[in-house]
């Protein structure tokens, strides 16, 4: 809670930011301001892990794949055999995709615009691809039909609040759980009729994907090494501090799923 408070104000939890340019103050970004080639943290943001672990790939770890991962197993809890769509199959909806194929789920339908996703999500354990262009109007209707009445769970990582409502309501009624991951635009709001809500469905959020980086932390960078998730395929591409725009660019044309900035 000490960095909650302070780090939407760019400082640390004393108040203060460690980090001056001719003499100015800049301000902290997120609580860890990691483009920068020596930065101060507070102890309770830091995770100890193995030694053996290769850090160009468990940095990655530290929200991508905690936030994707621990939406599945520790806000959803999503059980062996459950059906499962993910809307947005970028960095966040890679790590859910694998994340829901690590615990059993029996069907995991993917949702993008973009049809040149749909190879990498198969080999993360994506079993049904929905292109929502080539769907037609109703794309709710199609993924109740396809998921056997409806999803037991959906996950929104995309931020569209339209998307939301669809995540919501291609839930399964009496059960079905809608996890929101993506950030909505500010001041932006979410609605749906109260009827998807009554007979049974559920909106939730979350952060961080529920874990504890202490210890949640480490445990994801042990599956990482047993090979139970994977994480190089999705570090399209390294590249030096001094290119570090280039990154950018990249992300932005949706031409990577993640570029790690190397020192």
């Amino acid at each position: 809670q000490a960095i909650r408070e302070t780090q939407g104000q760019g400082v640390m939890p004393d108040g203060t930011s460690r980090f001056s340019y001719k003499g100015k103050p800049i301000l902290h970004y997120m609580g860890c301001s990691t483009f920068a080639n020596f930065t101060v943290l507070p102890e309770i943001a830091l995770a100890k892990v193995r030694k053996d672990a290769p850090f160009d790939k468990i940095c990655y770890i530290g929200c991508g794949v905690t936030t994707g991962i621990g939406a599945v197993v520790n806000t959803a809890k999503v059980e062996p055999g459950a059906s499962v769509v993910v809307f947005g199959l970028g960095g966040i909806g890679l790590n859910v995709i694998q994340g829901a194929r690590m615990v059993g789920a029996g069907q995991i339908v993917g949702v993008d615009l973009n049809p040149e996703k749909q190879q990498l999500a198969r080999q993360f354990g994506m079993t049904d691809f929905v292109n929502p262009a080539e769907v037609g109007d109703d794309l709710v209707a199609y993924l109740v039909a396809l998921t056997g009445g409806g999803a037991d769970y959906s996950f929104e990582c995309i931020g569209n609040v339209d998307v939301m409502r669809q995540a919501l309501e291609c839930c399964h009624k009496g059960w079905g759980q809608s996890i929101i991951i993506g950030v909505a635009g500010a001041g932006q709001e979410i609605s749906t009729r109260p009827f998807q809500l009554v007979t049974g469905r559920s909106w939730r959020g979350t952060a961080f994907g529920g874990a504890r980086g202490r210890t949640d932390v480490p445990q994801i960078v042990d599956w990482y090494m047993d090979g139970r998730i994977r994480i190089d395929e999705l570090i399209t591409h390294s590249l030096p501090l001094s290119r570090i725009n280039e990154a950018f660019d990249l992300m932005h044309a949706g031409k990577s799923i993640r570029s790690v900035v190397v020192y």
